[in-house]
């Protein structure tokens, strides 16, 4: 396994990072506990929850097998906060009061004494940002978190926290968690530049866009039962004509060059400028396997031009990144995402 560097920090992680929002729900606990063994066993180190993955579920799920694991010096532990936990007016947000108690929650359900990478998960406008980077690094004090990232946050708002934190000494974010893959390559417009630019390591979420890079969604077949996109109606601004014009030309050069089209999709995605480590969701052993064997495929020069044909460099045919961090601001700017 070749690490990386994980943006202006001293720590180093694999280049695929376990996603456990299945944890719970579509993966049963004994078959995640399983997962997290088998990653660790192939060598990744780097595993990414959130508390709001189940309300709490995936984060016990996820420390009862690193506790189990008897391996946690080795993992680069990573959970997130901000979202909605509760139906109360302060059971969400990046203020000190929230924020504080979702530490300790999370510290609590994962079984460990220090959270390696804390990332704010949403957008919270309402809190102003030196209370949050004043919080932040209060906890790193505390020794309860090492290092601080986001997730779904716009470029703009990344800076204006980094001005504050070169300011007044207080953490730097490090990495950024935005949607990307070959269907939506929004990020390249600006993020992209700004973390090569800020040392912010890119740690992408969906990189097989909700199953259609899997080749599960073709063009003129009907959407199998079941499925995220089984009731997407004609205007679903992801599950596109376009979007599956695309997936067509894909599976073409997954095939050619003899991998199964969501290797392929890895394999594209962690070959990206700025990329640290793309984060995988397997449900089963045979998706972790898969992700595995992306690490292998080396993609040439004529394919990553034939990818850029397809869909050019910083479009999109399927609207992950727009929708998920300017919208829900544009809409409602005084409350963020949910």
């Amino acid at each position: 396994m070749e690490y990386r560097q994980l943006g202006r920090s001293g720590v180093r992680v694999s280049p695929l990072c376990l996603g456990t929002m299945n944890f719970g729900s579509s993966a049963d606990e004994e078959t995640s506990i399983r997962l997290v063994h088998q990653a660790l066993d192939a060598e990744i180190n780097f595993i990414d929850t959130a508390d709001v993955y189940g309300r709490g579920v995936s984060e016990e799920i996820t420390g009862k097998a690193i506790e189990q694991s008897g391996r946690r010096d080795d993992i680069v532990l990573a959970t997130k906060a901000v979202a909605h936990m509760g139906k109360g007016p302060n059971d969400w947000g990046a203020g000190r009061f929230h924020l504080v108690r979702a530490c300790e929650a999370s510290l609590k359900r994962l079984n460990t004494d220090r959270i390696d990478l804390y990332q704010l998960h949403i957008v919270d406008p309402n809190t102003p940002l030196d209370e949050v980077l004043e919080t932040l690094d209060v906890l790193v004090k505390q020794g309860k978190i090492l290092y601080c990232g986001t997730s779904k946050w716009p470029p703009t708002l990344i800076m204006e926290a980094l001005g504050i934190a070169d300011r007044r000494g207080l953490p730097r974010f490090i990495s950024e968690q935005p949607p990307y893959q070959m269907l939506d390559r929004g990020v390249e417009n600006e993020l992209v530049w700004m973390c090569l630019r800020q040392g912010i390591g890119i740690i992408p979420w969906g990189p097989l866009a909700y199953g259609m890079l899997t080749g599960t969604y073709r063009k003129g077949q009907p959407v199998p039962e079941g499925h995220r996109f089984s009731n997407a109606g004609p205007d679903h601004s992801r599950f596109t004509p376009a979007a599956l014009d695309a997936v067509e030309e894909y599976l073409k050069l997954a095939e050619a060059h003899g991998c199964s089209l969501a290797e392929f999709a890895h394999a594209w995605l962690i070959q990206r400028p700025g990329v640290t480590a793309a984060i995988i969701g397997p449900r089963t052993e045979e998706h972790l396997a898969s992700a595995l064997k992306s690490l292998e495929v080396e993609l040439t020069p004529e394919e990553l031009a034939k990818v850029d044909e397809i869909v050019p460099p910083g479009t999109w045919v399927s609207d992950f990144y727009h929708g998920n961090i300017y919208a829900p601001l544009i809409k409602d700017p005084h409350r963020g995402v949910r």
